[in-house]
Order: C-alpha cells, then structure tokens, then sequence
C-alpha cells in the first residue's frame, strides 16, 4: 500500500511522539486508516436515489408532452433512468467524498471505533506494565477521530478532554491536513497528560513509535 503520510511527515510526527512520551511517560500511538468498513449497501442506496430521480424527471416530461409518447420513448426512459441511477452508484464507488454524502454520521462513529478497539488488541496496545497507552487513530473516508486510553489514563483522559481534541483535529482534517491534525492531537493529548508525570515513572518505551498506516477494509 502506498504511504498516506510523506517520510518529511512521518519524521516530524515520531518525533514529536518521542517528545510526547517524554513529557508524560505515556505510551502513544498513532494510525492513520483510509477506510473503516466498505459500505457495501451505499451504492445501492446511490442508485435507488440517481433512479428516483430520473423517473420523477421522466414523468414531469411525460405530462408535458403527452402527445409524444410511443413504445419506443417508454423503453428510451426506462434505459435513460436505469443509465442514470447507475452513474450515481459509480460515482459512490470511486469517488469518496460524494459517497460520503450519504454515509450516516452514526454508523461511521461506530465502524471507525470498532475498526480502533481491533487494532489496539490486535496490536497488543495494552501490553504496557502500567496499563497507561493511548492510541489516536484518524480514519479518512469517515473524517472522524478515536482516542481510546487505557485503563491506566481513564482517570487523566476525560470524555470532555477527547472530544475536544477531536474537535480541534476535525478542522485540519476536513482540509485533508493529515499531518497537521496529528500534530494538535499529540499536543492536546500531551497537555492532557502532562499531569501523569508527576505520579508515574516509566522511562521504557514499551510500545512501537513507528506510525500505522493502513488501508482498512
């Protein structure tokens, strides 16, 4: 898979990962996904839509020209409508940001969590001695963020401190500033957690600052 993030980009971010741990001996980690889930039933959804549209089209310029009507102008309409709504479920495939038009903001939360809560098992994202990593995951098809702390940080991680980090990654995100989203998100997630430091010593890097790049499903 081609690299989402540039080596200029990747460079800086692991450093300021480096720098992160050291001001609050957490362990942080960071994924960019291209995309969460494929959406089988959006095309479908696309081309119900492109259909409806046509026949509406069709019927308005029926009833203003009647006279016209034949056999041949009813299998003409029947093709142009089925031509139209299939334009529509293509351009849902292969372009994201029109398929992303009609992709419930509920059900994209729950794919890219879901997506987030796999990789930090699958990746073992827990096994630090005091339980205290966070992995910062951007999904990109989606534009949403997940901050899943360990059980070690519940307590120094608040819902309200995640969601304002989110919401200030969002902006940067929406203009595809990948990077620069990541950035404020360590600088966030580092303010958040500097506190720790004074309660917890941990100068072992337990966990890879080698950034994940995937493409998802």
């Amino acid at each position: 898979m081609q690299n989402i993030l540039s080596d200029n980009e990747r460079g800086r971010l692991n450093r300021l990962i480096t720098d992160s741990e050291k001001r609050t001996n957490a362990q942080i980690v960071l994924a960019v996904i291209k995309r969460c889930d494929d959406y089988a039933e959006l095309p479908w959804k696309v081309f119900s839509l492109g259909v409806s549209i046509a026949g509406l089209f069709v019927v308005i310029l029926d009833y203003l020209f009647y006279s016209w009507i034949s056999s041949t102008t009813v299998l003409y309409s029947a093709l142009i409508i089925l031509a139209i709504g299939a334009v529509f479920a293509l351009m849902a495939i292969f372009i994201p940001g029109f398929a992303r038009i009609f992709l419930s903001a509920n059900r994209a939360e729950v794919e890219v969590r879901q997506y987030a809560e796999s990789l930090f098992l699958k990746r073992e994202l827990f096994a630090t001695g005091r339980r205290i990593g966070v992995l910062l995951l951007v999904s990109l098809f989606e534009r949403k963020i997940i901050i899943l702390p360990d059980k070690g940080l519940t307590g120094r991680l608040t819902e309200d401190a995640m969601q304002d980090i989110i919401a200030r990654m969002t902006r940067p995100l929406v203009k595809n500033e990948i990077s620069r989203a990541l950035e404020i998100g360590l600088e966030e997630i580092s303010r958040s957690l500097e506190q720790l430091n004074r309660d917890i010593s941990n100068t072992v890097n337990e966990l890879p600052d080698q950034i994940i790049e995937e493409k998802g499903v």
